[in-house]
């Protein structure tokens, strides 16, 4: 039975879903860095919020993790390059806390243009400063979305509801889509030139960190306020105290650091910066529906091999996975037969999906593919890492899908090139769902793929295929099934065959020594 692994005070329901499921769950919110370093080589399964650093020496030591759920949308604690390296799962709950965390977005825009925070002080203090706290509306007035996905669109329609006018900025976001949740599409220089009020909603990464900053606020309207409850570090912080100080920035309203927990921050106790302490995502609801999800992913991928929003591989939807499942087979028997004939360097694979394939999720069967050609050098070697390994490598990855039927209603051929040569090896599935080969190197051949089989090459002569089948026999090997094609009367001709148990070298030698044999492999499934 799998093991989880819950940590960070995940709620309680996330225990719940995992157990309903037949799996062992243990929920150890308080474990120090050292403690989880001790024992998460017991588990299958990790799921964390934003306090544990899941760092390249964590995933080393547990050398059973098959999947991290992270409760919450933001990865920047894990190690996602380490993750894919190792073939580790990563995935996050993009949605559970959408509502919960635009709607803080809101409140924190509210407060900074009436100034609540402050004013609450002040009043408890037994002042009565109305003159102090002269506000602004939020009536009509612009805001700037920089980065208009599920965040950001909420906010969007919310801020619309207080009449608002709404421009965003994300290379992602199409014509379509403005229109449809009223937004006016603008470049990321517009918007700051025109936005009375700007919030972020990005993720965290090279590109976007600190994406404001001192040029970035110089473009700025005098007097604009800004909401970032989205990810410490896309903001200088330095940049905007400075700003704020000259007048340029009227105010700041942060839910997130650079450095958290902020204890302490230069931004702490400037009464124009309003401060919570990573909110965006803490309401009873949004911890409960993210734990929901985060152990329902996780549960369908050990029980299934679904995989729903992962951050480092294809996703495959719990109805996809079924049907997935026989052509997931064939792309690794494919990119396996392919991988053990090829002995040189790889510079091009490319995969062509006909017919029925075309129309299916051909991501995650990209991904085994290259996974089954590439597992006979790298033995560790799984469908998160394999397509990491190959960009490593400098192999070119290609993928054409044509919706064509030929003599087969769905059609996978992979082709790769080398050094020396290009070889293709085409597969189908038949009636039964079980992949054959259906192809290799341009030549019709039906054949299904065992445990142990013999590739051989050979020129088309009388008596070939007989002296094979000789040479086996005296050597004491059975054969179960043994399929012939050619190109041409006389061309070049192959074999496949499928054969009991491995067969010696020895016997692959006075093979090869047979007339007329060209090349034999060994193969094994």
């Amino acid at each position: 039975m799998e093991r989880i692994l819950i940590t960070d005070g995940v709620s309680p329901a996330a225990a719940r879903v995992f157990e309903e499921h037949g799996f062992e769950a243990d929920d150890k919110p308080d474990l120090s860095s050292d403690e989880l370093m001790a024992c998460i080589g017991g588990y299958d399964a990790l799921v964390v919020r934003s306090r544990t650093k899941v760092s390249t020496e964590l995933l080393e030591a547990g050398t059973n993790l098959k999947v991290v759920g992270r409760a919450g949308i933001g990865v920047d604690n894990i190690d996602l390059a380490a993750a894919t390296a190792r073939g580790v799962v990563v995935i996050n709950t993009p949605y559970g806390n959408s509502i919960t965390t635009a709607e803080h977005t809101i409140a924190m825009m509210m407060a900074l243009a009436r100034q609540i925070p402050q004013a609450d002080r002040a009043t408890q203090a037994g002042e009565w400063p109305k003159s102090r706290f002269m506000g602004v509306e939020i009536h009509q007035k612009s805001l700037g979305i920089i980065g208009c996905g599920n965040i950001g669109a909420i906010v969007a329609q919310l801020a619309q509801g207080l009449h608002m006018r709404v421009m965003a900025c994300d290379p992602y976001l199409s014509p379509e889509r403005a229109q449809e949740i009223g937004v006016e599409r603008v470049t990321l220089e517009r918007l700051l030139e025109r936005a009375d009020f700007i919030t972020l909603h990005v993720p965290l990464n090279d590109e976007t960190r600190g994406m404001i900053d001192a040029e970035a606020l110089a473009k700025m309207k005098t007097g604009v306020r800004v909401i970032d409850c989205a990810r410490g570090g896309l903001i200088v912080e330095a940049d905007l105290a400075a700003a704020i100080a000259s007048g340029k920035v009227a105010g700041a309203a942060l839910d997130v650091f650079e450095v958290e927990p902020a204890k302490q921050n230069l931004l702490f106790g400037n009464d124009k910066v309003i401060a919570t302490p990573h909110l965006g995502a803490v309401t009873a609801e949004a911890q409960e529906n993210v734990a929901i999800q985060v152990a329902e992913q996780i549960s369908d991928f050990l029980r299934t091999g679904a995989v729903s929003h992962a951050v480092n591989m294809p996703s495959i939807t719990a109805e996809e996975a079924p049907r997935l499942k026989p052509y997931m087979k064939l792309a690794e028997n494919l990119g396996s037969f392919a991988g053990q004939l090829t002995e040189t360097g790889i510079k091009k694979v490319q995969l062509e999906y006909e017919g029925q394939a075309a129309e299916l999720n051909t991501k995650p069967l990209t991904a085994i593919a290259l996974q089954g050609l590439l597992a006979p050098v790298l033995h560790t070697v799984n469908m998160v890492s394999a397509p990491l390994v190959a960009r490593e490598r400098g192999i070119e990855v290609t993928e054409v899908k044509n919706d064509r039927r030929g003599i087969y209603q769905s059609l996978i051929r992979l082709t790769v090139t080398t050094e020396r040569q290009s070889r293709s090896v085409a597969g189908s599935l038949f009636a039964d769902n079980r992949p054959r080969l259906v192809e290799v190197k341009g030549i019709p051949i039906e054949a299904e793929v065992a445990a142990h089989m013999l590739y051989i090459t050979n020129e088309d002569r009388p008596g070939t295929v007989g002296a094979i089948g000789k040479t086996l026999g005296d050597a004491g090997v059975n054969i179960a099934t043994f399929h012939l094609g050619r190109s041409e009367r006389g061309g070049d001709a192959i074999s496949l065959i499928q054969v009991d148990d491995s067969v010696p070298d020895s016997v692959l030698a006075a093979l090869r020594a047979l007339p007329n044999v060209i090349q034999i492999k060994a193969l094994h499934f």
